[in-house]
């Protein structure tokens, strides 16, 4: 293994080997090879160290789970790109990107005339024959896929919408075009892992973690989005500040506080 230091002898001390070669491993990642690098393969990790198969794996299997490494099937283990932060408010998915020196994009994958889900239906307060479109796309940042979009929006309100470009803002085509601003929205979050179809859209690994939310959002009281997004949980996290709640001891005709979903919006789940 090439490395510009002497590599560290691994002990039979007191910290298990797998846990001293994740010291190893990490070091050389943050301070060596950096995003997108390569690690040394299994076989070269065995040999520097003189330790076995089940604990280098052990050690990676570790850096992959605190997200400081990734697999890619048939290819390697490669250091992470530093996960993309956002806090909870209202803010453009470009505007973010832009914010942090990035430059976004977004992949349109289609966008048709359909009948949505009933809940879809309730949620945008459609008629039971009202149809909807429904847009899906790939946000990405400098190039790197960070979330899939599957969004529903009425086509009451939006005429002709699959004949303007969606490869930018979306929130800033409704504003500028519909004369539709989005004000307001509720959202939920929760995980999951990337199934087969997923994983190929974020250029990710099957089974790759995903912060997904699920939003609808408002334009002067109405609703005008329905959307779905998974953002990939290895190159995206949320910052939240948080407050102390004191509805056990306030006063039961004291209102309570907002909750965070109605308090803002994750500026990462903007279109």
């Amino acid at each position: 293994m090439s490395s510009t230091r002497p590599a560290r002898v691994i002990t039979d001390g007191p910290r298990p080997k797998h846990a001293q070669l994740s010291d190893v491993l990490a070091d050389l990642a943050v301070h060596e090879l950096g995003p997108d690098a390569a690690i040394p393969s299994e076989r070269d990790l065995m040999t520097t160290y003189d330790v076995s198969r089940a604990t280098v794996r052990k050690a990676i299997d570790s850096l992959v789970a605190d997200g400081l490494l990734h697999r890619i099937h048939g290819k390697g283990t490669f250091v992470a790109r530093p996960r993309l932060e956002s806090r909870l408010h209202l803010a453009s998915f470009s505007q973010d990107m832009r914010r942090r020196g990035l430059t976004p994009s977004t992949r349109l994958l289609s966008i048709e005339l359909d009948e949505p889900p009933a809940d879809v239906a309730k949620a945008l307060d459609l008629s039971a024959d009202g149809s909807a479109w429904r847009l899906d796309r790939v946000r990405l940042a400098d190039g790197q896929p960070i979330a899939l979009e599957n969004g529903w929006y009425p086509r009451a309100l939006l005429p002709g919408l699959d004949r303007h470009d969606l490869g930018g803002s979306l929130y800033g085509l409704l504003a500028d075009v519909y004369d539709l601003a989005i004000d307001s929205a509720e959202q939920t979050l929760w995980g999951e892992t990337a199934d087969a179809a997923t994983a190929r859209r974020l250029d990710a690994p099957v089974n790759t973690p995903l912060l997904v939310f699920r939003r609808v959002s408002y334009a002067a009281g109405r609703p005008l989005e329905y959307v779905v997004s998974r953002y990939r949980g290895d190159r995206y996290q949320l910052h939240m500040s948080l407050g102390r709640d004191d509805l056990g001891t306030a006063r039961a005709s004291t209102p309570a506080p907002a909750s965070p979903q109605k308090q803002g919006i994750s500026e990462g789940k903007q279109a």
